[in-house]
């Protein structure tokens, strides 16, 4: 079907149903940002491919909601479409709500699928609509009536990470989040929640370990809801040694309507509205996400093997950077060739599994597309001149990697240099920060911002996003952002996180400057009167390309971090390569 008969079929239902308006999110029924490609409903009705965004369909109107990540990919993918594109002017804010508000009736019906949106995000949509007097009709799936050629859901098998990656035991564990448990049960909605608590791993999301399923905490067992054909004896037999008994996925529902006694404690933020509503409200606890933060506090084990895993990445990337530099002299590479390389390389490295994303291989304009993704026939051929952006990273058993570098294939100029520079200071400048416990990410956003700032410059999305370990490369719940009102901002960053660093800036049909680090809280010193102190630890492990740096602009401090980086950098990647490759890293980490 062309997008056109899509949105008729959709118009068609939507009347049938008495809909005015209806919505598609970028979600599934746990909330996940990467998705299977059966809950890819957004992305069918639109074309659009970018892993955010809000699809808002009415009689006379269809637009997108998306963020400045995806604003050019997004122009060129709803080109003719019929969808008009809708640019957020702060991430993550529904401004959608606000453009049904002003453009429905009083006493219009707008209709959406519960399953797709979570609790906190349907009594947003509530809010909004009240004193409108629009209705909301939260049990609409028209996108499943239309959607015929529909993928099925995934059936892979799971497979378990052994605890000598993962530290803990799936008892240790449920024991964690029992002791913080405020009810007599707790639901798991989150696939890498589940996928970290009972150390299991799967493949039914591209580039994210994770597989489909809930899970129900009680005080002395753990219910696992999943297909059980994913499920071999031999694991069933595991789970059954720790305490978890295992349920179809699709009885979970039942099983919470059914539960005669004891509340259930439930994350707001992470529990769709469909499994909110099969619950006796009188017994919902609403609380935090406790596995979520667990989770994110990564343990002395995993951190030993993030380590391993920087390491390895670093090599890889040594070995693509060294091909690219030689053979782009030879002929134009396409851009879709650099990241089909690298998984080349990547799958090299000691337990690897994949890649955590799709590549981004920007170069010159293609590179100020923030979440660009170059494909063969439709990408850009590179040259030995102008500038390359590089966003990549691996899944490995032993961690998961996120890196962003920016290199200049020939001498790059004034501004390029003055522009680069300034996205370095930011970056270093946050990576020095020294900050008392009870710091959030908004507080430390500005740190990277502050250099692009005084030039008037600036980028749209955040900093940084926690990292997981051999799970997905956004996890929450901390991140460095500037919009102080989001979940993300507003975690205090504790010793034990993974976080990315990315400042970066983009120039419309010119080019894109990003660098990216991962940077691990840790304790500073000793509490004093004031306070426990906390600073970062860089674990990424690749040369910045200096001959992008203006050395002038640098302070001694930050230039004093930069050769010490590259330092710390030719140390530890060194062992890995062999004697060219070893000279190739040697020369990019001169000192300057």
């Amino acid at each position: 079907m062309k997008i056109s008969e899509k949105l008729a079929a959709l118009r068609s239902a939507m009347k049938a149903h008495k809909v005015d308006a209806y919505l598609i999110p970028s979600s599934d029924p746990h909330q996940s940002e990467y998705l299977a490609d059966h809950w890819k409903s957004r992305q069918w009705i639109s074309g659009f491919s970018g892993s955010a965004g809000t699809v808002v369909v009415t009689q006379g109107h269809a637009g997108l909601w998306t963020d400045s990540r995806y604003f050019i990919q997004a122009e060129e993918q709803l080109k003719d479409s019929g969808i008009e594109l809708h640019k957020l002017t702060i991430p993550h804010t529904p401004e959608h709500l606000t453009w049904l508000k002003e453009s429905l009736p009083e006493g219009s019906v707008a209709g959406l699928d519960g399953r797709l949106f979570s609790v906190g995000q349907i009594r947003a949509i509530a809010k909004q609509f009240y004193n409108k007097k629009i209705d909301l009709n939260t049990d609409t799936d028209l996108i499943g009536q239309i959607w015929k050629d529909r993928p099925p859901m995934p059936q892979s098998p799971v497979f378990q990470h052994d605890v000598k990656y993962t530290g803990k035991t799936i008892e240790e564990k449920l024991q964690q989040v029992r002791e913080r448990m405020k009810a007599a049960y707790y639901l798991v909605s989150t696939l890498d929640d589940i996928a970290w608590l009972f150390n299991l791993r799967g493949t039914d999301v591209d580039c994210n370990p994770v597989f489909y399923a809930y899970s129900i905490i009680g005080k002395e067992a753990a219910y696992l809801f999943i297909e059980l054909s994913k499920v071999s004896p031999a694991i069933k037999a595991d789970l059954n040694k720790s305490g978890v008994i295992l349920k179809p996925y699709g009885t979970a529902e039942d099983f919470l309507k059914n539960l005669a006694e004891g509340n259930i404690q439930i994350d707001l933020a992470s529990t769709s509205n469909q499994f909110y509503n099969a619950l006796d409200k009188d017994k919902i606890l609403e609380g935090e996400n406790i596995v979520a933060h667990l989770k994110a506090i990564k343990n002395e084990v995993e951190i030993g093997h993030i380590h391993q895993a920087m390491r390895k990445d670093g090599a890889a990337l040594v070995q693509l950077f060294r091909w690219l530099e030689k053979e782009v002299k030879q002929r134009p590479i396409p851009e879709a060739e650099v990241a089909e390389k690298l998984i080349g390389f990547h799958k090299a490295q000691g337990d690897y599994f994949g890649e955590s994303f799709d590549a981004i291989v920007g170069y010159n304009a293609n590179g100020a597309i923030v979440h660009y993704r170059a494909t063969f026939g439709a990408c850009a051929n590179i040259q030995p001149e102008g500038i390359l952006l590089l966003d990549s990273g691996g899944q490995y058993l032993d961690g998961t990697t996120d890196i962003t570098r920016t290199i200049a294939l020939s001498r790059p100029s004034d501004e390029q240099k003055r522009d680069f520079t300034l996205v370095l200071k930011g970056m270093i400048n946050l990576t020095l920060a020294r900050f008392p416990k009870g710091t959030t990410g908004v507080q430390l956003d500005t740190l990277a911002r502050q250099y692009l700032w005084q030039h008037h410059y600036n980028y749209g999305h955040g900093t940084g996003h926690g990292v997981g370990f051999f799970l997905s490369v956004h996890e929450p719940p901390q991140g460095f952002s500037p919009v102080a009102n989001t979940p993300r901002s507003s975690i205090p960053i504790e010793p034990g996180m993974l976080t990315s660093n990315e400042p970066g800036l983009y120039k419309a049909g010119q080019y894109g400057i990003r660098i990216e680090n991962l940077v691990l809280c840790v304790k500073d010193g000793e509490e004093n009167e004031f306070a426990q102190f906390y600073k970062f630890e860089t674990v990424t492990l690749f040369p910045i390309d200096t001959n992008l740096v203006e050395k002038s602009m640098l302070s001694v401090e930050e230039l004093a971090w930069l050769n010490a980086y590259h330092a710390e950098v030719f140390e530890k990647l060194a062992p890995l390569l062999n004697e060219e490759e070893t000279t190739w890293l040697k020369n990019r980490c001169a000192k300057i």
